[in-house]
């Protein structure tokens, strides 16, 4: 593994725990990497299950240095409704001007990696 792979490893790392923290600092229970089988028969991998009271959600951490289109935004709510779960979360840095507008017709959450540490202050 070169260098470069292991500081991206780490930076993930690190998102994923200040998600988990973020998560539960707001009263979520956690579940760290999950496989659902959906309705269509498809496993779909998910970077967190949260919940609060009977509300579940999947979530996607993406931490890439581009920025994140609507077809991530669309797969996510597409494995998300796949397996059963409402309004789901995708965490990243930047979101695309499309992917913001089809999240806020389908209840997809969009936070960036500067709303969580900054919540975690």
């Amino acid at each position: 593994m070169s260098s470069g792979e292991k500081a991206k490893d780490k930076s993930r790392l690190n998102l994923v725990q200040s998600a988990i923290r973020y998560f539960r600092k707001k009263g979520y229970k956690v579940e760290p990497e999950k496989i659902l089988e959906g309705y269509s028969g498809v496993s779909r991998k998910f970077d967190l299950i949260v919940q609060t009271g009977r509300f579940v959600q999947g979530v996607w951490i993406r931490d890439w240095k581009r920025t994140i289109g609507v077809n991530v935004v669309i797969n996510l709510d597409k494995a998300s409704d796949d397996v059963g779960l409402k309004n789901p979360i995708i965490i990243g840095g930047k979101f695309s001007d499309h992917a913001k507008s089809y999240a806020n017709r389908r209840k997809v959450t969009l936070l960036t990696k500067r709303q969580i540490s900054l919540s975690l202050r």
